[in-house]
Protein backbone atom coordinates (compact mmCIF):
# COMPACT_ATOMS: atom_id res chain seq x y z
CA UNK A 1 0.00 0.00 0.00
CA UNK A 2 1.06 3.71 -1.00
CA UNK A 3 2.32 6.06 1.91
CA UNK A 4 -0.21 7.19 4.50
CA UNK A 5 -1.54 10.77 3.62
CA UNK A 6 -2.54 10.64 7.50
CA UNK A 7 -0.95 9.12 10.27
CA UNK A 8 -2.34 9.89 13.89
CA UNK A 9 0.81 8.41 16.25
CA UNK A 10 0.32 7.66 19.95
CA UNK A 11 -2.54 10.27 20.44
CA UNK A 12 -4.02 10.81 24.26
CA UNK A 13 -6.66 13.05 25.05
CA UNK A 14 -7.72 13.87 28.73
CA UNK A 15 -10.89 15.93 29.90
CA UNK A 16 -11.43 16.12 34.00
CA UNK A 17 -11.43 12.49 35.61
CA UNK A 18 -11.41 10.64 32.22
CA UNK A 19 -8.70 9.53 29.57
CA UNK A 20 -10.99 9.95 25.95
CA UNK A 21 -8.55 8.38 23.88
CA UNK A 22 -5.54 6.34 25.33
CA UNK A 23 -2.54 5.98 23.16
CA UNK A 24 -4.26 5.72 19.57
CA UNK A 25 -2.75 5.11 16.23
CA UNK A 26 -4.04 5.18 12.96
CA UNK A 27 -3.68 5.68 9.08
CA UNK A 28 -5.33 7.19 6.01
CA UNK A 29 -4.13 6.28 2.53
CA UNK A 30 -4.80 8.22 -0.52
CA UNK A 31 -8.15 7.15 -2.34
CA UNK A 32 -9.69 5.72 0.19
CA UNK A 33 -12.71 5.84 2.72
CA UNK A 34 -11.90 4.49 6.06
CA UNK A 35 -14.92 3.34 8.31
CA UNK A 36 -14.39 4.80 12.13
CA UNK A 37 -16.93 3.14 14.20
CA UNK A 38 -17.41 1.99 17.91
CA UNK A 39 -19.74 2.95 20.87
CA UNK A 40 -20.75 6.59 21.88
CA UNK A 41 -17.98 7.66 24.12
CA UNK A 42 -15.82 5.47 22.04
CA UNK A 43 -13.38 8.30 21.37
CA UNK A 44 -14.11 8.79 17.79
CA UNK A 45 -15.85 12.85 17.57
CA UNK A 46 -12.62 13.15 20.15
CA UNK A 47 -10.35 12.14 17.41
CA UNK A 48 -11.88 13.62 14.86
CA UNK A 49 -11.61 17.16 16.54
CA UNK A 50 -7.97 16.86 16.89
CA UNK A 51 -7.90 16.09 13.26
CA UNK A 52 -10.18 19.26 12.52
CA UNK A 53 -8.63 21.97 14.89
CA UNK A 54 -10.90 22.25 17.34
CA UNK A 55 -8.65 20.33 20.17
CA UNK A 56 -5.52 22.49 19.44
CA UNK A 57 -2.03 21.34 19.55
CA UNK A 58 -0.79 20.85 23.06
CA UNK A 59 -4.51 19.79 24.70
CA UNK A 60 -3.68 16.26 23.25
CA UNK A 61 -0.43 14.04 23.13
CA UNK A 62 1.14 12.49 20.58
CA UNK A 63 1.37 13.21 17.02
CA UNK A 64 -0.40 14.09 13.42
CA UNK A 65 1.33 13.69 10.21
CA UNK A 66 -0.10 15.07 6.69
CA UNK A 67 2.48 13.80 3.83
CA UNK A 68 5.04 13.06 6.56
CA UNK A 69 5.24 16.41 8.41
CA UNK A 70 4.04 17.01 11.48
CA UNK A 71 1.12 19.31 11.93
CA UNK A 72 0.75 21.64 14.81
CA UNK A 73 -3.50 22.99 14.79
CA UNK A 74 -4.05 25.61 16.44
CA UNK A 75 -7.77 26.18 15.25
CA UNK A 76 -10.24 24.93 12.75
CA UNK A 77 -8.77 27.34 10.22
CA UNK A 78 -5.03 26.17 10.19
CA UNK A 79 -6.80 22.16 9.45
CA UNK A 80 -9.03 23.49 6.54
CA UNK A 81 -5.70 25.74 5.19
CA UNK A 82 -4.39 21.62 5.36
CA UNK A 83 -7.06 20.33 3.45
CA UNK A 84 -9.22 18.56 6.03
CA UNK A 85 -12.61 19.41 6.05
CA UNK A 86 -15.33 18.26 8.56
CA UNK A 87 -18.92 17.40 8.45
CA UNK A 88 -20.41 17.36 11.72
CA UNK A 89 -22.89 15.31 13.48
CA UNK A 90 -24.40 18.14 14.99
CA UNK A 91 -24.91 20.95 12.38
CA UNK A 92 -22.87 23.73 12.95
CA UNK A 93 -24.56 26.24 10.50
CA UNK A 94 -25.37 29.45 11.38
CA UNK A 95 -29.31 29.67 10.93
CA UNK A 96 -30.18 32.83 10.09
CA UNK A 97 -28.16 33.15 6.90
CA UNK A 98 -28.93 31.94 3.87
CA UNK A 99 -27.69 29.31 1.66
CA UNK A 100 -25.69 30.43 -0.15
CA UNK A 101 -23.88 32.38 2.45
CA UNK A 102 -23.65 29.38 4.65
CA UNK A 103 -21.92 27.44 1.62
CA UNK A 104 -19.24 29.69 0.96
CA UNK A 105 -18.72 31.39 4.81
CA UNK A 106 -15.64 33.01 5.31
CA UNK A 107 -14.85 33.34 1.55
CA UNK A 108 -17.12 35.67 -0.25
CA UNK A 109 -15.78 36.71 -3.52
CA UNK A 110 -15.47 40.28 -3.79
CA UNK A 111 -16.42 42.30 -6.58
CA UNK A 112 -13.39 45.39 -8.41
CA UNK A 113 -14.52 47.73 -5.41
CA UNK A 114 -14.38 45.34 -2.24
CA UNK A 115 -18.03 44.56 -1.92
CA UNK A 116 -19.17 40.91 -1.90
CA UNK A 117 -20.57 39.96 -5.07
CA UNK A 118 -23.84 38.18 -4.27
CA UNK A 119 -24.24 36.97 -7.72
CA UNK A 120 -21.52 34.76 -7.52
CA UNK A 121 -21.68 33.63 -4.00
CA UNK A 122 -25.36 32.26 -5.20
CA UNK A 123 -23.76 31.16 -8.43
CA UNK A 124 -20.94 29.44 -7.13
CA UNK A 125 -23.15 27.49 -4.25
CA UNK A 126 -25.50 26.31 -6.58
CA UNK A 127 -22.56 24.38 -8.05
CA UNK A 128 -21.23 23.46 -4.84
CA UNK A 129 -25.31 21.98 -4.23
CA UNK A 130 -25.25 20.60 -7.76
CA UNK A 131 -22.53 18.57 -6.93
CA UNK A 132 -24.70 16.53 -4.54
CA UNK A 133 -27.70 16.63 -6.91
CA UNK A 134 -30.36 18.43 -4.55
CA UNK A 135 -32.05 21.36 -5.36
CA UNK A 136 -32.62 23.73 -2.98
CA UNK A 137 -33.04 27.65 -2.95
CA UNK A 138 -29.85 29.45 -2.33
CA UNK A 139 -31.53 32.11 -1.04
CA UNK A 140 -33.83 30.49 1.67
CA UNK A 141 -32.71 30.72 5.27
CA UNK A 142 -30.98 27.51 6.64
CA UNK A 143 -32.91 27.77 9.79
CA UNK A 144 -36.60 27.43 7.30
CA UNK A 145 -34.99 23.90 6.02
CA UNK A 146 -35.44 20.63 7.48
CA UNK A 147 -32.59 18.77 9.30
CA UNK A 148 -31.91 16.47 5.97
CA UNK A 149 -31.94 19.52 3.88
CA UNK A 150 -29.35 21.41 6.11
CA UNK A 151 -26.95 18.67 6.29
CA UNK A 152 -26.69 18.62 2.39
CA UNK A 153 -25.94 22.37 2.98
CA UNK A 154 -23.55 21.65 5.36
CA UNK A 155 -21.77 19.06 3.11
CA UNK A 156 -21.98 21.15 -0.13
CA UNK A 157 -20.16 23.60 1.92
CA UNK A 158 -17.29 21.26 3.15
CA UNK A 159 -17.14 20.38 -0.87
CA UNK A 160 -16.89 24.07 -1.81
CA UNK A 161 -13.44 24.20 0.12
CA UNK A 162 -11.73 21.58 -2.23
CA UNK A 163 -10.57 19.22 0.54
CA UNK A 164 -7.97 16.89 0.35
CA UNK A 165 -9.50 15.42 3.64
CA UNK A 166 -13.10 14.94 4.08
CA UNK A 167 -14.16 13.33 8.03
CA UNK A 168 -17.85 12.91 7.95
CA UNK A 169 -19.31 11.99 11.27
CA UNK A 170 -22.54 10.47 11.09
CA UNK A 171 -23.53 12.11 8.13
CA UNK A 172 -26.76 10.34 6.90
CA UNK A 173 -28.52 10.19 9.84
CA UNK A 174 -30.61 12.94 8.86
CA UNK A 175 -30.91 11.67 5.65
CA UNK A 176 -33.40 9.82 3.59
CA UNK A 177 -32.47 6.57 1.93
CA UNK A 178 -32.26 7.78 -1.15
CA UNK A 179 -30.24 11.09 -0.20
CA UNK A 180 -27.93 8.64 1.21
CA UNK A 181 -27.26 6.32 -1.95
CA UNK A 182 -26.79 9.72 -3.57
CA UNK A 183 -24.57 10.94 -0.77
CA UNK A 184 -22.64 7.62 -1.29
CA UNK A 185 -22.53 7.99 -4.57
CA UNK A 186 -20.86 10.90 -4.68
CA UNK A 187 -18.07 9.88 -2.06
CA UNK A 188 -17.10 7.05 -4.66
CA UNK A 189 -16.54 9.85 -7.31
CA UNK A 190 -14.45 12.02 -4.85
CA UNK A 191 -12.26 8.86 -4.14
CA UNK A 192 -11.58 8.12 -7.94
CA UNK A 193 -10.78 12.41 -7.63
CA UNK A 194 -8.04 11.65 -4.93
CA UNK A 195 -10.26 12.53 -1.87
CA UNK A 196 -9.63 10.21 1.18
CA UNK A 197 -12.44 10.34 2.97
CA UNK A 198 -13.12 8.71 7.22
CA UNK A 199 -16.43 8.29 7.47
CA UNK A 200 -17.95 8.10 10.85
CA UNK A 201 -21.28 5.62 11.16
CA UNK A 202 -23.07 3.32 13.48
CA UNK A 203 -24.94 1.77 10.02
CA UNK A 204 -22.84 -0.74 9.22
CA UNK A 205 -25.03 -2.01 5.89
CA UNK A 206 -23.15 1.50 4.93
CA UNK A 207 -20.05 0.86 6.11
CA UNK A 208 -20.07 -2.74 4.40
CA UNK A 209 -21.42 -1.18 0.94
CA UNK A 210 -18.93 2.01 0.88
CA UNK A 211 -15.90 1.81 3.08
CA UNK A 212 -12.01 0.06 1.78
CA UNK A 213 -11.06 -0.30 5.49
CA UNK A 214 -12.81 -0.44 9.39
CA UNK A 215 -10.95 0.56 11.80
CA UNK A 216 -12.85 -0.23 15.04
CA UNK A 217 -12.64 2.02 18.48
CA UNK A 218 -13.65 0.60 22.28
CA UNK A 219 -13.15 2.64 25.04
CA UNK A 220 -10.44 5.36 23.61
CA UNK A 221 -8.82 2.77 22.17
CA UNK A 222 -8.29 0.95 18.96
CA UNK A 223 -9.49 -2.39 19.07
CA UNK A 224 -9.44 -4.21 15.83
CA UNK A 225 -9.13 -3.32 11.72
CA UNK A 226 -10.84 -4.97 8.98
CA UNK A 227 -10.14 -4.44 5.30
CA UNK A 228 -13.24 -5.33 2.11
CA UNK A 229 -10.56 -7.17 0.44
CA UNK A 230 -10.64 -9.86 3.25
CA UNK A 231 -13.81 -9.76 4.09
CA UNK A 232 -16.17 -9.50 7.19
CA UNK A 233 -19.23 -9.46 9.00
CA UNK A 234 -21.63 -7.67 11.22
CA UNK A 235 -21.47 -10.17 14.30
CA UNK A 236 -17.37 -9.55 14.40
CA UNK A 237 -17.36 -6.01 14.09
CA UNK A 238 -20.70 -5.16 16.78
CA UNK A 239 -18.65 -7.52 19.17
CA UNK A 240 -15.45 -6.01 18.96
CA UNK A 241 -17.43 -2.12 19.54
CA UNK A 242 -19.60 -3.57 22.46
CA UNK A 243 -16.87 -6.13 23.77
CA UNK A 244 -19.29 -8.64 24.12
CA UNK A 245 -21.44 -10.95 22.02
CA UNK A 246 -24.89 -9.59 21.15
CA UNK A 247 -27.31 -12.08 21.24
CA UNK A 248 -29.78 -10.11 19.27
CA UNK A 249 -30.36 -6.59 18.33
CA UNK A 250 -34.06 -6.73 19.15
CA UNK A 251 -36.37 -8.31 21.66
CA UNK A 252 -38.72 -10.52 21.14
CA UNK A 253 -42.08 -8.53 21.44
CA UNK A 254 -44.59 -9.73 24.07
CA UNK A 255 -47.51 -7.51 23.54
CA UNK A 256 -49.87 -7.38 25.82
CA UNK A 257 -52.45 -5.13 24.53
CA UNK A 258 -55.06 -3.93 26.60
CA UNK A 259 -57.97 -0.74 26.23
CA UNK A 260 -57.66 2.53 24.48
CA UNK A 261 -55.61 5.28 25.91
CA UNK A 262 -55.25 8.31 23.17
CA UNK A 263 -57.51 8.48 20.47
CA UNK A 264 -56.48 11.65 17.85
CA UNK A 265 -59.57 12.82 15.75
CA UNK A 266 -59.22 15.06 12.59
CA UNK A 267 -55.92 16.98 13.59
CA UNK A 268 -54.81 20.03 11.20
CA UNK A 269 -51.17 21.14 12.29
CA UNK A 270 -49.58 24.43 10.30
CA UNK A 271 -46.68 23.74 8.20
CA UNK A 272 -43.14 25.09 10.29
CA UNK A 273 -41.95 27.40 7.57
CA UNK A 274 -44.40 27.83 4.68
CA UNK A 275 -46.91 30.16 6.02
CA UNK A 276 -50.44 29.26 5.15
CA UNK A 277 -50.24 25.85 4.97
CA UNK A 278 -51.02 22.79 6.65
CA UNK A 279 -48.47 19.68 7.08
CA UNK A 280 -50.61 17.61 8.32
CA UNK A 281 -54.06 18.05 6.96
CA UNK A 282 -56.70 15.81 8.62
CA UNK A 283 -55.04 12.54 10.72
CA UNK A 284 -56.64 10.35 12.94
CA UNK A 285 -55.68 6.80 14.94
CA UNK A 286 -55.66 5.57 18.22
CA UNK A 287 -53.12 4.05 20.79
CA UNK A 288 -54.07 1.07 23.36
CA UNK A 289 -52.17 0.55 26.89
CA UNK A 290 -49.49 -1.58 26.16
CA UNK A 291 -49.04 -0.95 22.47
CA UNK A 292 -45.64 -0.14 20.58
CA UNK A 293 -47.28 2.57 17.33
CA UNK A 294 -44.96 3.32 14.88
CA UNK A 295 -45.44 6.27 12.90
CA UNK A 296 -44.13 5.60 9.21
CA UNK A 297 -43.58 8.24 6.64
CA UNK A 298 -40.92 10.04 4.17
CA UNK A 299 -39.15 13.08 5.32
CA UNK A 300 -41.40 16.02 5.68
CA UNK A 301 -44.58 13.66 6.40
CA UNK A 302 -45.18 16.09 9.14
CA UNK A 303 -44.94 13.04 11.65
CA UNK A 304 -42.61 15.28 14.32
CA UNK A 305 -45.26 17.64 13.90
CA UNK A 306 -47.98 15.75 14.78
CA UNK A 307 -46.33 14.61 17.70
CA UNK A 308 -45.43 17.89 18.90
CA UNK A 309 -49.03 19.57 18.18
CA UNK A 310 -49.96 16.27 20.89
CA UNK A 311 -47.81 17.74 23.29
CA UNK A 312 -48.69 20.96 22.78
CA UNK A 313 -45.38 21.89 21.99
CA UNK A 314 -46.62 23.18 18.44
CA UNK A 315 -50.02 25.12 17.95
CA UNK A 316 -53.18 22.59 16.12
CA UNK A 317 -55.34 24.33 13.75
CA UNK A 318 -58.16 21.72 14.85
CA UNK A 319 -59.24 18.76 15.79
CA UNK A 320 -59.60 16.79 18.76
CA UNK A 321 -58.04 14.71 21.62
CA UNK A 322 -59.08 11.83 23.92
CA UNK A 323 -57.33 10.16 26.97
CA UNK A 324 -59.10 7.21 28.33
CA UNK A 325 -62.10 8.11 26.44
CA UNK A 326 -62.34 11.53 27.42
CA UNK A 327 -61.57 14.86 25.42
CA UNK A 328 -58.90 16.72 27.21
CA UNK A 329 -57.08 20.48 25.99
CA UNK A 330 -53.30 20.29 25.82
CA UNK A 331 -52.17 23.80 24.88
CA UNK A 332 -48.47 23.66 26.37
CA UNK A 333 -45.61 20.75 27.06
CA UNK A 334 -46.73 21.60 31.15
CA UNK A 335 -50.53 20.31 30.19
CA UNK A 336 -49.11 17.25 28.66
CA UNK A 337 -46.35 16.28 31.39
CA UNK A 338 -50.08 17.01 33.81
CA UNK A 339 -52.00 14.38 31.62
CA UNK A 340 -49.22 11.47 31.81
CA UNK A 341 -47.32 12.07 28.40
CA UNK A 342 -43.75 12.51 27.59
CA UNK A 343 -42.28 13.33 24.48
CA UNK A 344 -38.11 12.53 23.43
CA UNK A 345 -38.30 14.68 20.56
CA UNK A 346 -35.95 14.40 17.49
CA UNK A 347 -33.76 17.43 18.20
CA UNK A 348 -32.02 16.55 21.42
CA UNK A 349 -29.31 19.35 21.44
CA UNK A 350 -32.24 21.84 20.82
CA UNK A 351 -34.97 20.54 22.87
CA UNK A 352 -34.03 17.65 25.13
CA UNK A 353 -31.67 19.03 27.64
CA UNK A 354 -30.77 21.99 29.05
CA UNK A 355 -26.57 22.47 28.24
CA UNK A 356 -25.35 24.24 31.18
CA UNK A 357 -26.89 21.83 33.66
CA UNK A 358 -25.13 18.63 34.88
CA UNK A 359 -26.93 14.73 34.12
CA UNK A 360 -28.62 14.92 37.69
CA UNK A 361 -30.06 18.31 37.10
CA UNK A 362 -31.31 17.29 33.72
CA UNK A 363 -32.68 14.01 34.94
CA UNK A 364 -34.67 15.26 37.58
CA UNK A 365 -36.07 18.37 35.67
CA UNK A 366 -39.83 16.91 34.95
CA UNK A 367 -40.14 15.22 38.25
CA UNK A 368 -38.71 18.41 39.90
CA UNK A 369 -41.73 19.20 42.01
CA UNK A 370 -41.98 16.09 43.90
CA UNK A 371 -38.52 16.78 45.19
CA UNK A 372 -39.63 19.85 46.65
CA UNK A 373 -38.97 19.80 50.58
CA UNK A 374 -40.49 23.08 52.34
CA UNK A 375 -39.35 25.64 49.97
CA UNK A 376 -36.54 24.08 48.54
CA UNK A 377 -35.49 20.85 46.62
CA UNK A 378 -34.36 17.63 48.57
CA UNK A 379 -30.76 17.55 47.71
CA UNK A 380 -30.87 13.97 49.09
CA UNK A 381 -34.29 12.59 47.69
CA UNK A 382 -32.62 14.28 44.36
CA UNK A 383 -29.33 12.52 44.16
CA UNK A 384 -30.95 8.64 45.21
CA UNK A 385 -33.16 8.78 42.30
CA UNK A 386 -31.20 10.44 39.75
CA UNK A 387 -28.26 7.57 40.85
CA UNK A 388 -30.86 5.18 40.59
CA UNK A 389 -31.74 5.86 36.86
CA UNK A 390 -28.08 6.28 36.74
CA UNK A 391 -27.38 3.06 37.10
CA UNK A 392 -29.79 1.84 35.45
CA UNK A 393 -29.26 2.97 32.44
CA UNK A 394 -25.47 2.56 32.43
CA UNK A 395 -24.53 5.80 31.62
CA UNK A 396 -21.02 5.92 30.97
CA UNK A 397 -19.59 9.39 33.10
CA UNK A 398 -17.58 9.98 35.90
CA UNK A 399 -20.64 11.45 38.09
CA UNK A 400 -24.19 12.40 38.29
CA UNK A 401 -22.39 16.29 38.48
CA UNK A 402 -20.75 15.84 34.67
CA UNK A 403 -21.91 18.51 32.46
CA UNK A 404 -24.68 16.95 29.75
CA UNK A 405 -22.69 18.42 27.15
CA UNK A 406 -19.25 16.23 27.91
CA UNK A 407 -21.14 13.25 27.33
CA UNK A 408 -21.22 11.01 24.20
CA UNK A 409 -24.85 11.21 22.26
CA UNK A 410 -26.06 7.64 23.37
CA UNK A 411 -25.16 8.71 27.01
CA UNK A 412 -27.46 12.13 26.46
CA UNK A 413 -30.04 10.27 25.02
CA UNK A 414 -30.01 7.88 28.32
CA UNK A 415 -30.12 10.65 30.26
CA UNK A 416 -32.91 12.24 28.58
CA UNK A 417 -34.65 8.87 28.47
CA UNK A 418 -34.13 8.53 32.29
CA UNK A 419 -35.89 12.57 32.55
CA UNK A 420 -39.67 11.25 31.25
CA UNK A 421 -38.53 7.68 33.26
CA UNK A 422 -38.33 9.38 36.45
CA UNK A 423 -41.94 11.39 36.03
CA UNK A 424 -45.54 9.07 36.08
CA UNK A 425 -46.12 8.89 32.79
CA UNK A 426 -48.46 6.95 30.81
CA UNK A 427 -47.62 7.49 27.41
CA UNK A 428 -44.35 7.81 25.97
CA UNK A 429 -43.82 9.81 22.30
CA UNK A 430 -40.17 8.65 21.14
CA UNK A 431 -39.00 10.77 18.41
CA UNK A 432 -36.43 8.90 16.42
CA UNK A 433 -34.81 7.72 19.84
CA UNK A 434 -31.68 5.86 18.29
CA UNK A 435 -30.66 8.42 15.68
CA UNK A 436 -26.62 8.35 15.85
CA UNK A 437 -26.36 5.73 18.71
CA UNK A 438 -24.41 2.84 18.24
CA UNK A 439 -25.57 -0.71 18.19
CA UNK A 440 -24.89 -1.13 22.29
CA UNK A 441 -27.36 1.56 22.97
CA UNK A 442 -29.76 0.81 20.57
CA UNK A 443 -29.72 -3.01 21.83
CA UNK A 444 -30.65 -1.24 25.67
CA UNK A 445 -33.17 1.39 23.96
CA UNK A 446 -35.43 -1.31 22.35
CA UNK A 447 -35.04 -3.59 25.65
CA UNK A 448 -36.28 -0.72 27.92
CA UNK A 449 -39.03 -0.06 25.28
CA UNK A 450 -39.76 -3.52 25.96
CA UNK A 451 -39.68 -3.27 29.62
CA UNK A 452 -42.01 0.09 29.75
CA UNK A 453 -44.31 -1.78 27.36
CA UNK A 454 -44.54 -4.46 29.97
CA UNK A 455 -45.55 -2.63 32.72
CA UNK A 456 -48.44 -1.01 30.76
CA UNK A 457 -46.80 2.39 29.60
CA UNK A 458 -47.93 2.82 25.53
CA UNK A 459 -45.23 4.19 22.69
CA UNK A 460 -45.54 6.07 19.71
CA UNK A 461 -42.17 5.42 17.97
CA UNK A 462 -41.17 7.54 14.83
CA UNK A 463 -37.93 5.98 12.87
CA UNK A 464 -36.54 6.49 9.77
CA UNK A 465 -35.11 2.92 10.13
CA UNK A 466 -37.73 1.01 8.38
CA UNK A 467 -36.29 -2.68 9.89
CA UNK A 468 -36.53 -1.15 13.61
CA UNK A 469 -39.91 -0.15 12.77
CA UNK A 470 -40.66 -3.46 11.81
CA UNK A 471 -39.08 -5.64 14.54
CA UNK A 472 -40.50 -3.11 17.64
CA UNK A 473 -44.62 -1.66 16.48
CA UNK A 474 -47.22 -3.87 17.40
CA UNK A 475 -49.33 -1.34 14.70
CA UNK A 476 -47.70 0.97 12.11
CA UNK A 477 -49.50 3.68 10.87
CA UNK A 478 -48.34 5.76 7.88
CA UNK A 479 -48.37 9.54 7.17
CA UNK A 480 -48.48 10.85 3.87
CA UNK A 481 -49.96 14.12 1.89
CA UNK A 482 -51.27 15.40 4.64
CA UNK A 483 -53.25 12.43 6.03
CA UNK A 484 -53.30 9.08 7.61
CA UNK A 485 -52.46 6.58 4.29
CA UNK A 486 -53.22 3.14 5.64
CA UNK A 487 -52.83 1.59 8.72
CA UNK A 488 -51.02 -1.93 9.15
CA UNK A 489 -50.46 -4.51 11.77
CA UNK A 490 -47.00 -6.26 12.71
CA UNK A 491 -47.12 -9.12 10.58
CA UNK A 492 -48.85 -7.23 7.62
CA UNK A 493 -46.26 -4.66 7.17
CA UNK A 494 -42.83 -4.93 5.59
CA UNK A 495 -40.58 -2.36 3.69
CA UNK A 496 -42.36 -2.68 0.19
CA UNK A 497 -45.88 -1.99 1.38
CA UNK A 498 -45.06 0.41 4.10
CA UNK A 499 -42.68 2.45 1.19
CA UNK A 500 -45.88 2.15 -1.23
CA UNK A 501 -48.30 3.85 1.36
CA UNK A 502 -45.57 6.84 2.50
CA UNK A 503 -45.28 7.80 -1.21
CA UNK A 504 -49.19 7.27 -2.37
CA UNK A 505 -48.81 4.64 -4.95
Amino acid sequence: MSSAILTVKNIIKRFSGTVALKGVDMELYPNEILALVGENGAGKSTLMKILSGIYPYGSYEGELLLGGKVCKFQSPADSEDAGIAMIYQELNLELDLSVGENILLGRYPRSALGFIDWKKVHREARTALDMLGVDIDTKVTVRNLNPSMQQLVSIARALYRNPSILILDEPTSVLTEKEANSLMDILRGLKDKGISCIYISHKLDEIFALCDRTVVFRDGEKISEYTKSAGYGSSKVIEDMIGRHLDAMYPVRKANIGEEVLRVEHFRVAHPFAYGKSIIEDASFSLHKGEILGLSGLVGAGRSELVSAIFGALPKQAGKLYLEGKEVNINSPIEAIQHGLGFLSEDRKKNGFIWTMSIRENMTLVCLRDLVKGLFVDKRKEVQLAQEYFEKLSVKAPSLDTQITNLSGGNQQKVILAKWLMSDIKILMLDEPTRGIDVGTKSEIYKLMQELTDLGISIILISSEMPELLAMCDRLVVLGKGTVQCEMLHGEANEVNLMRAASGT
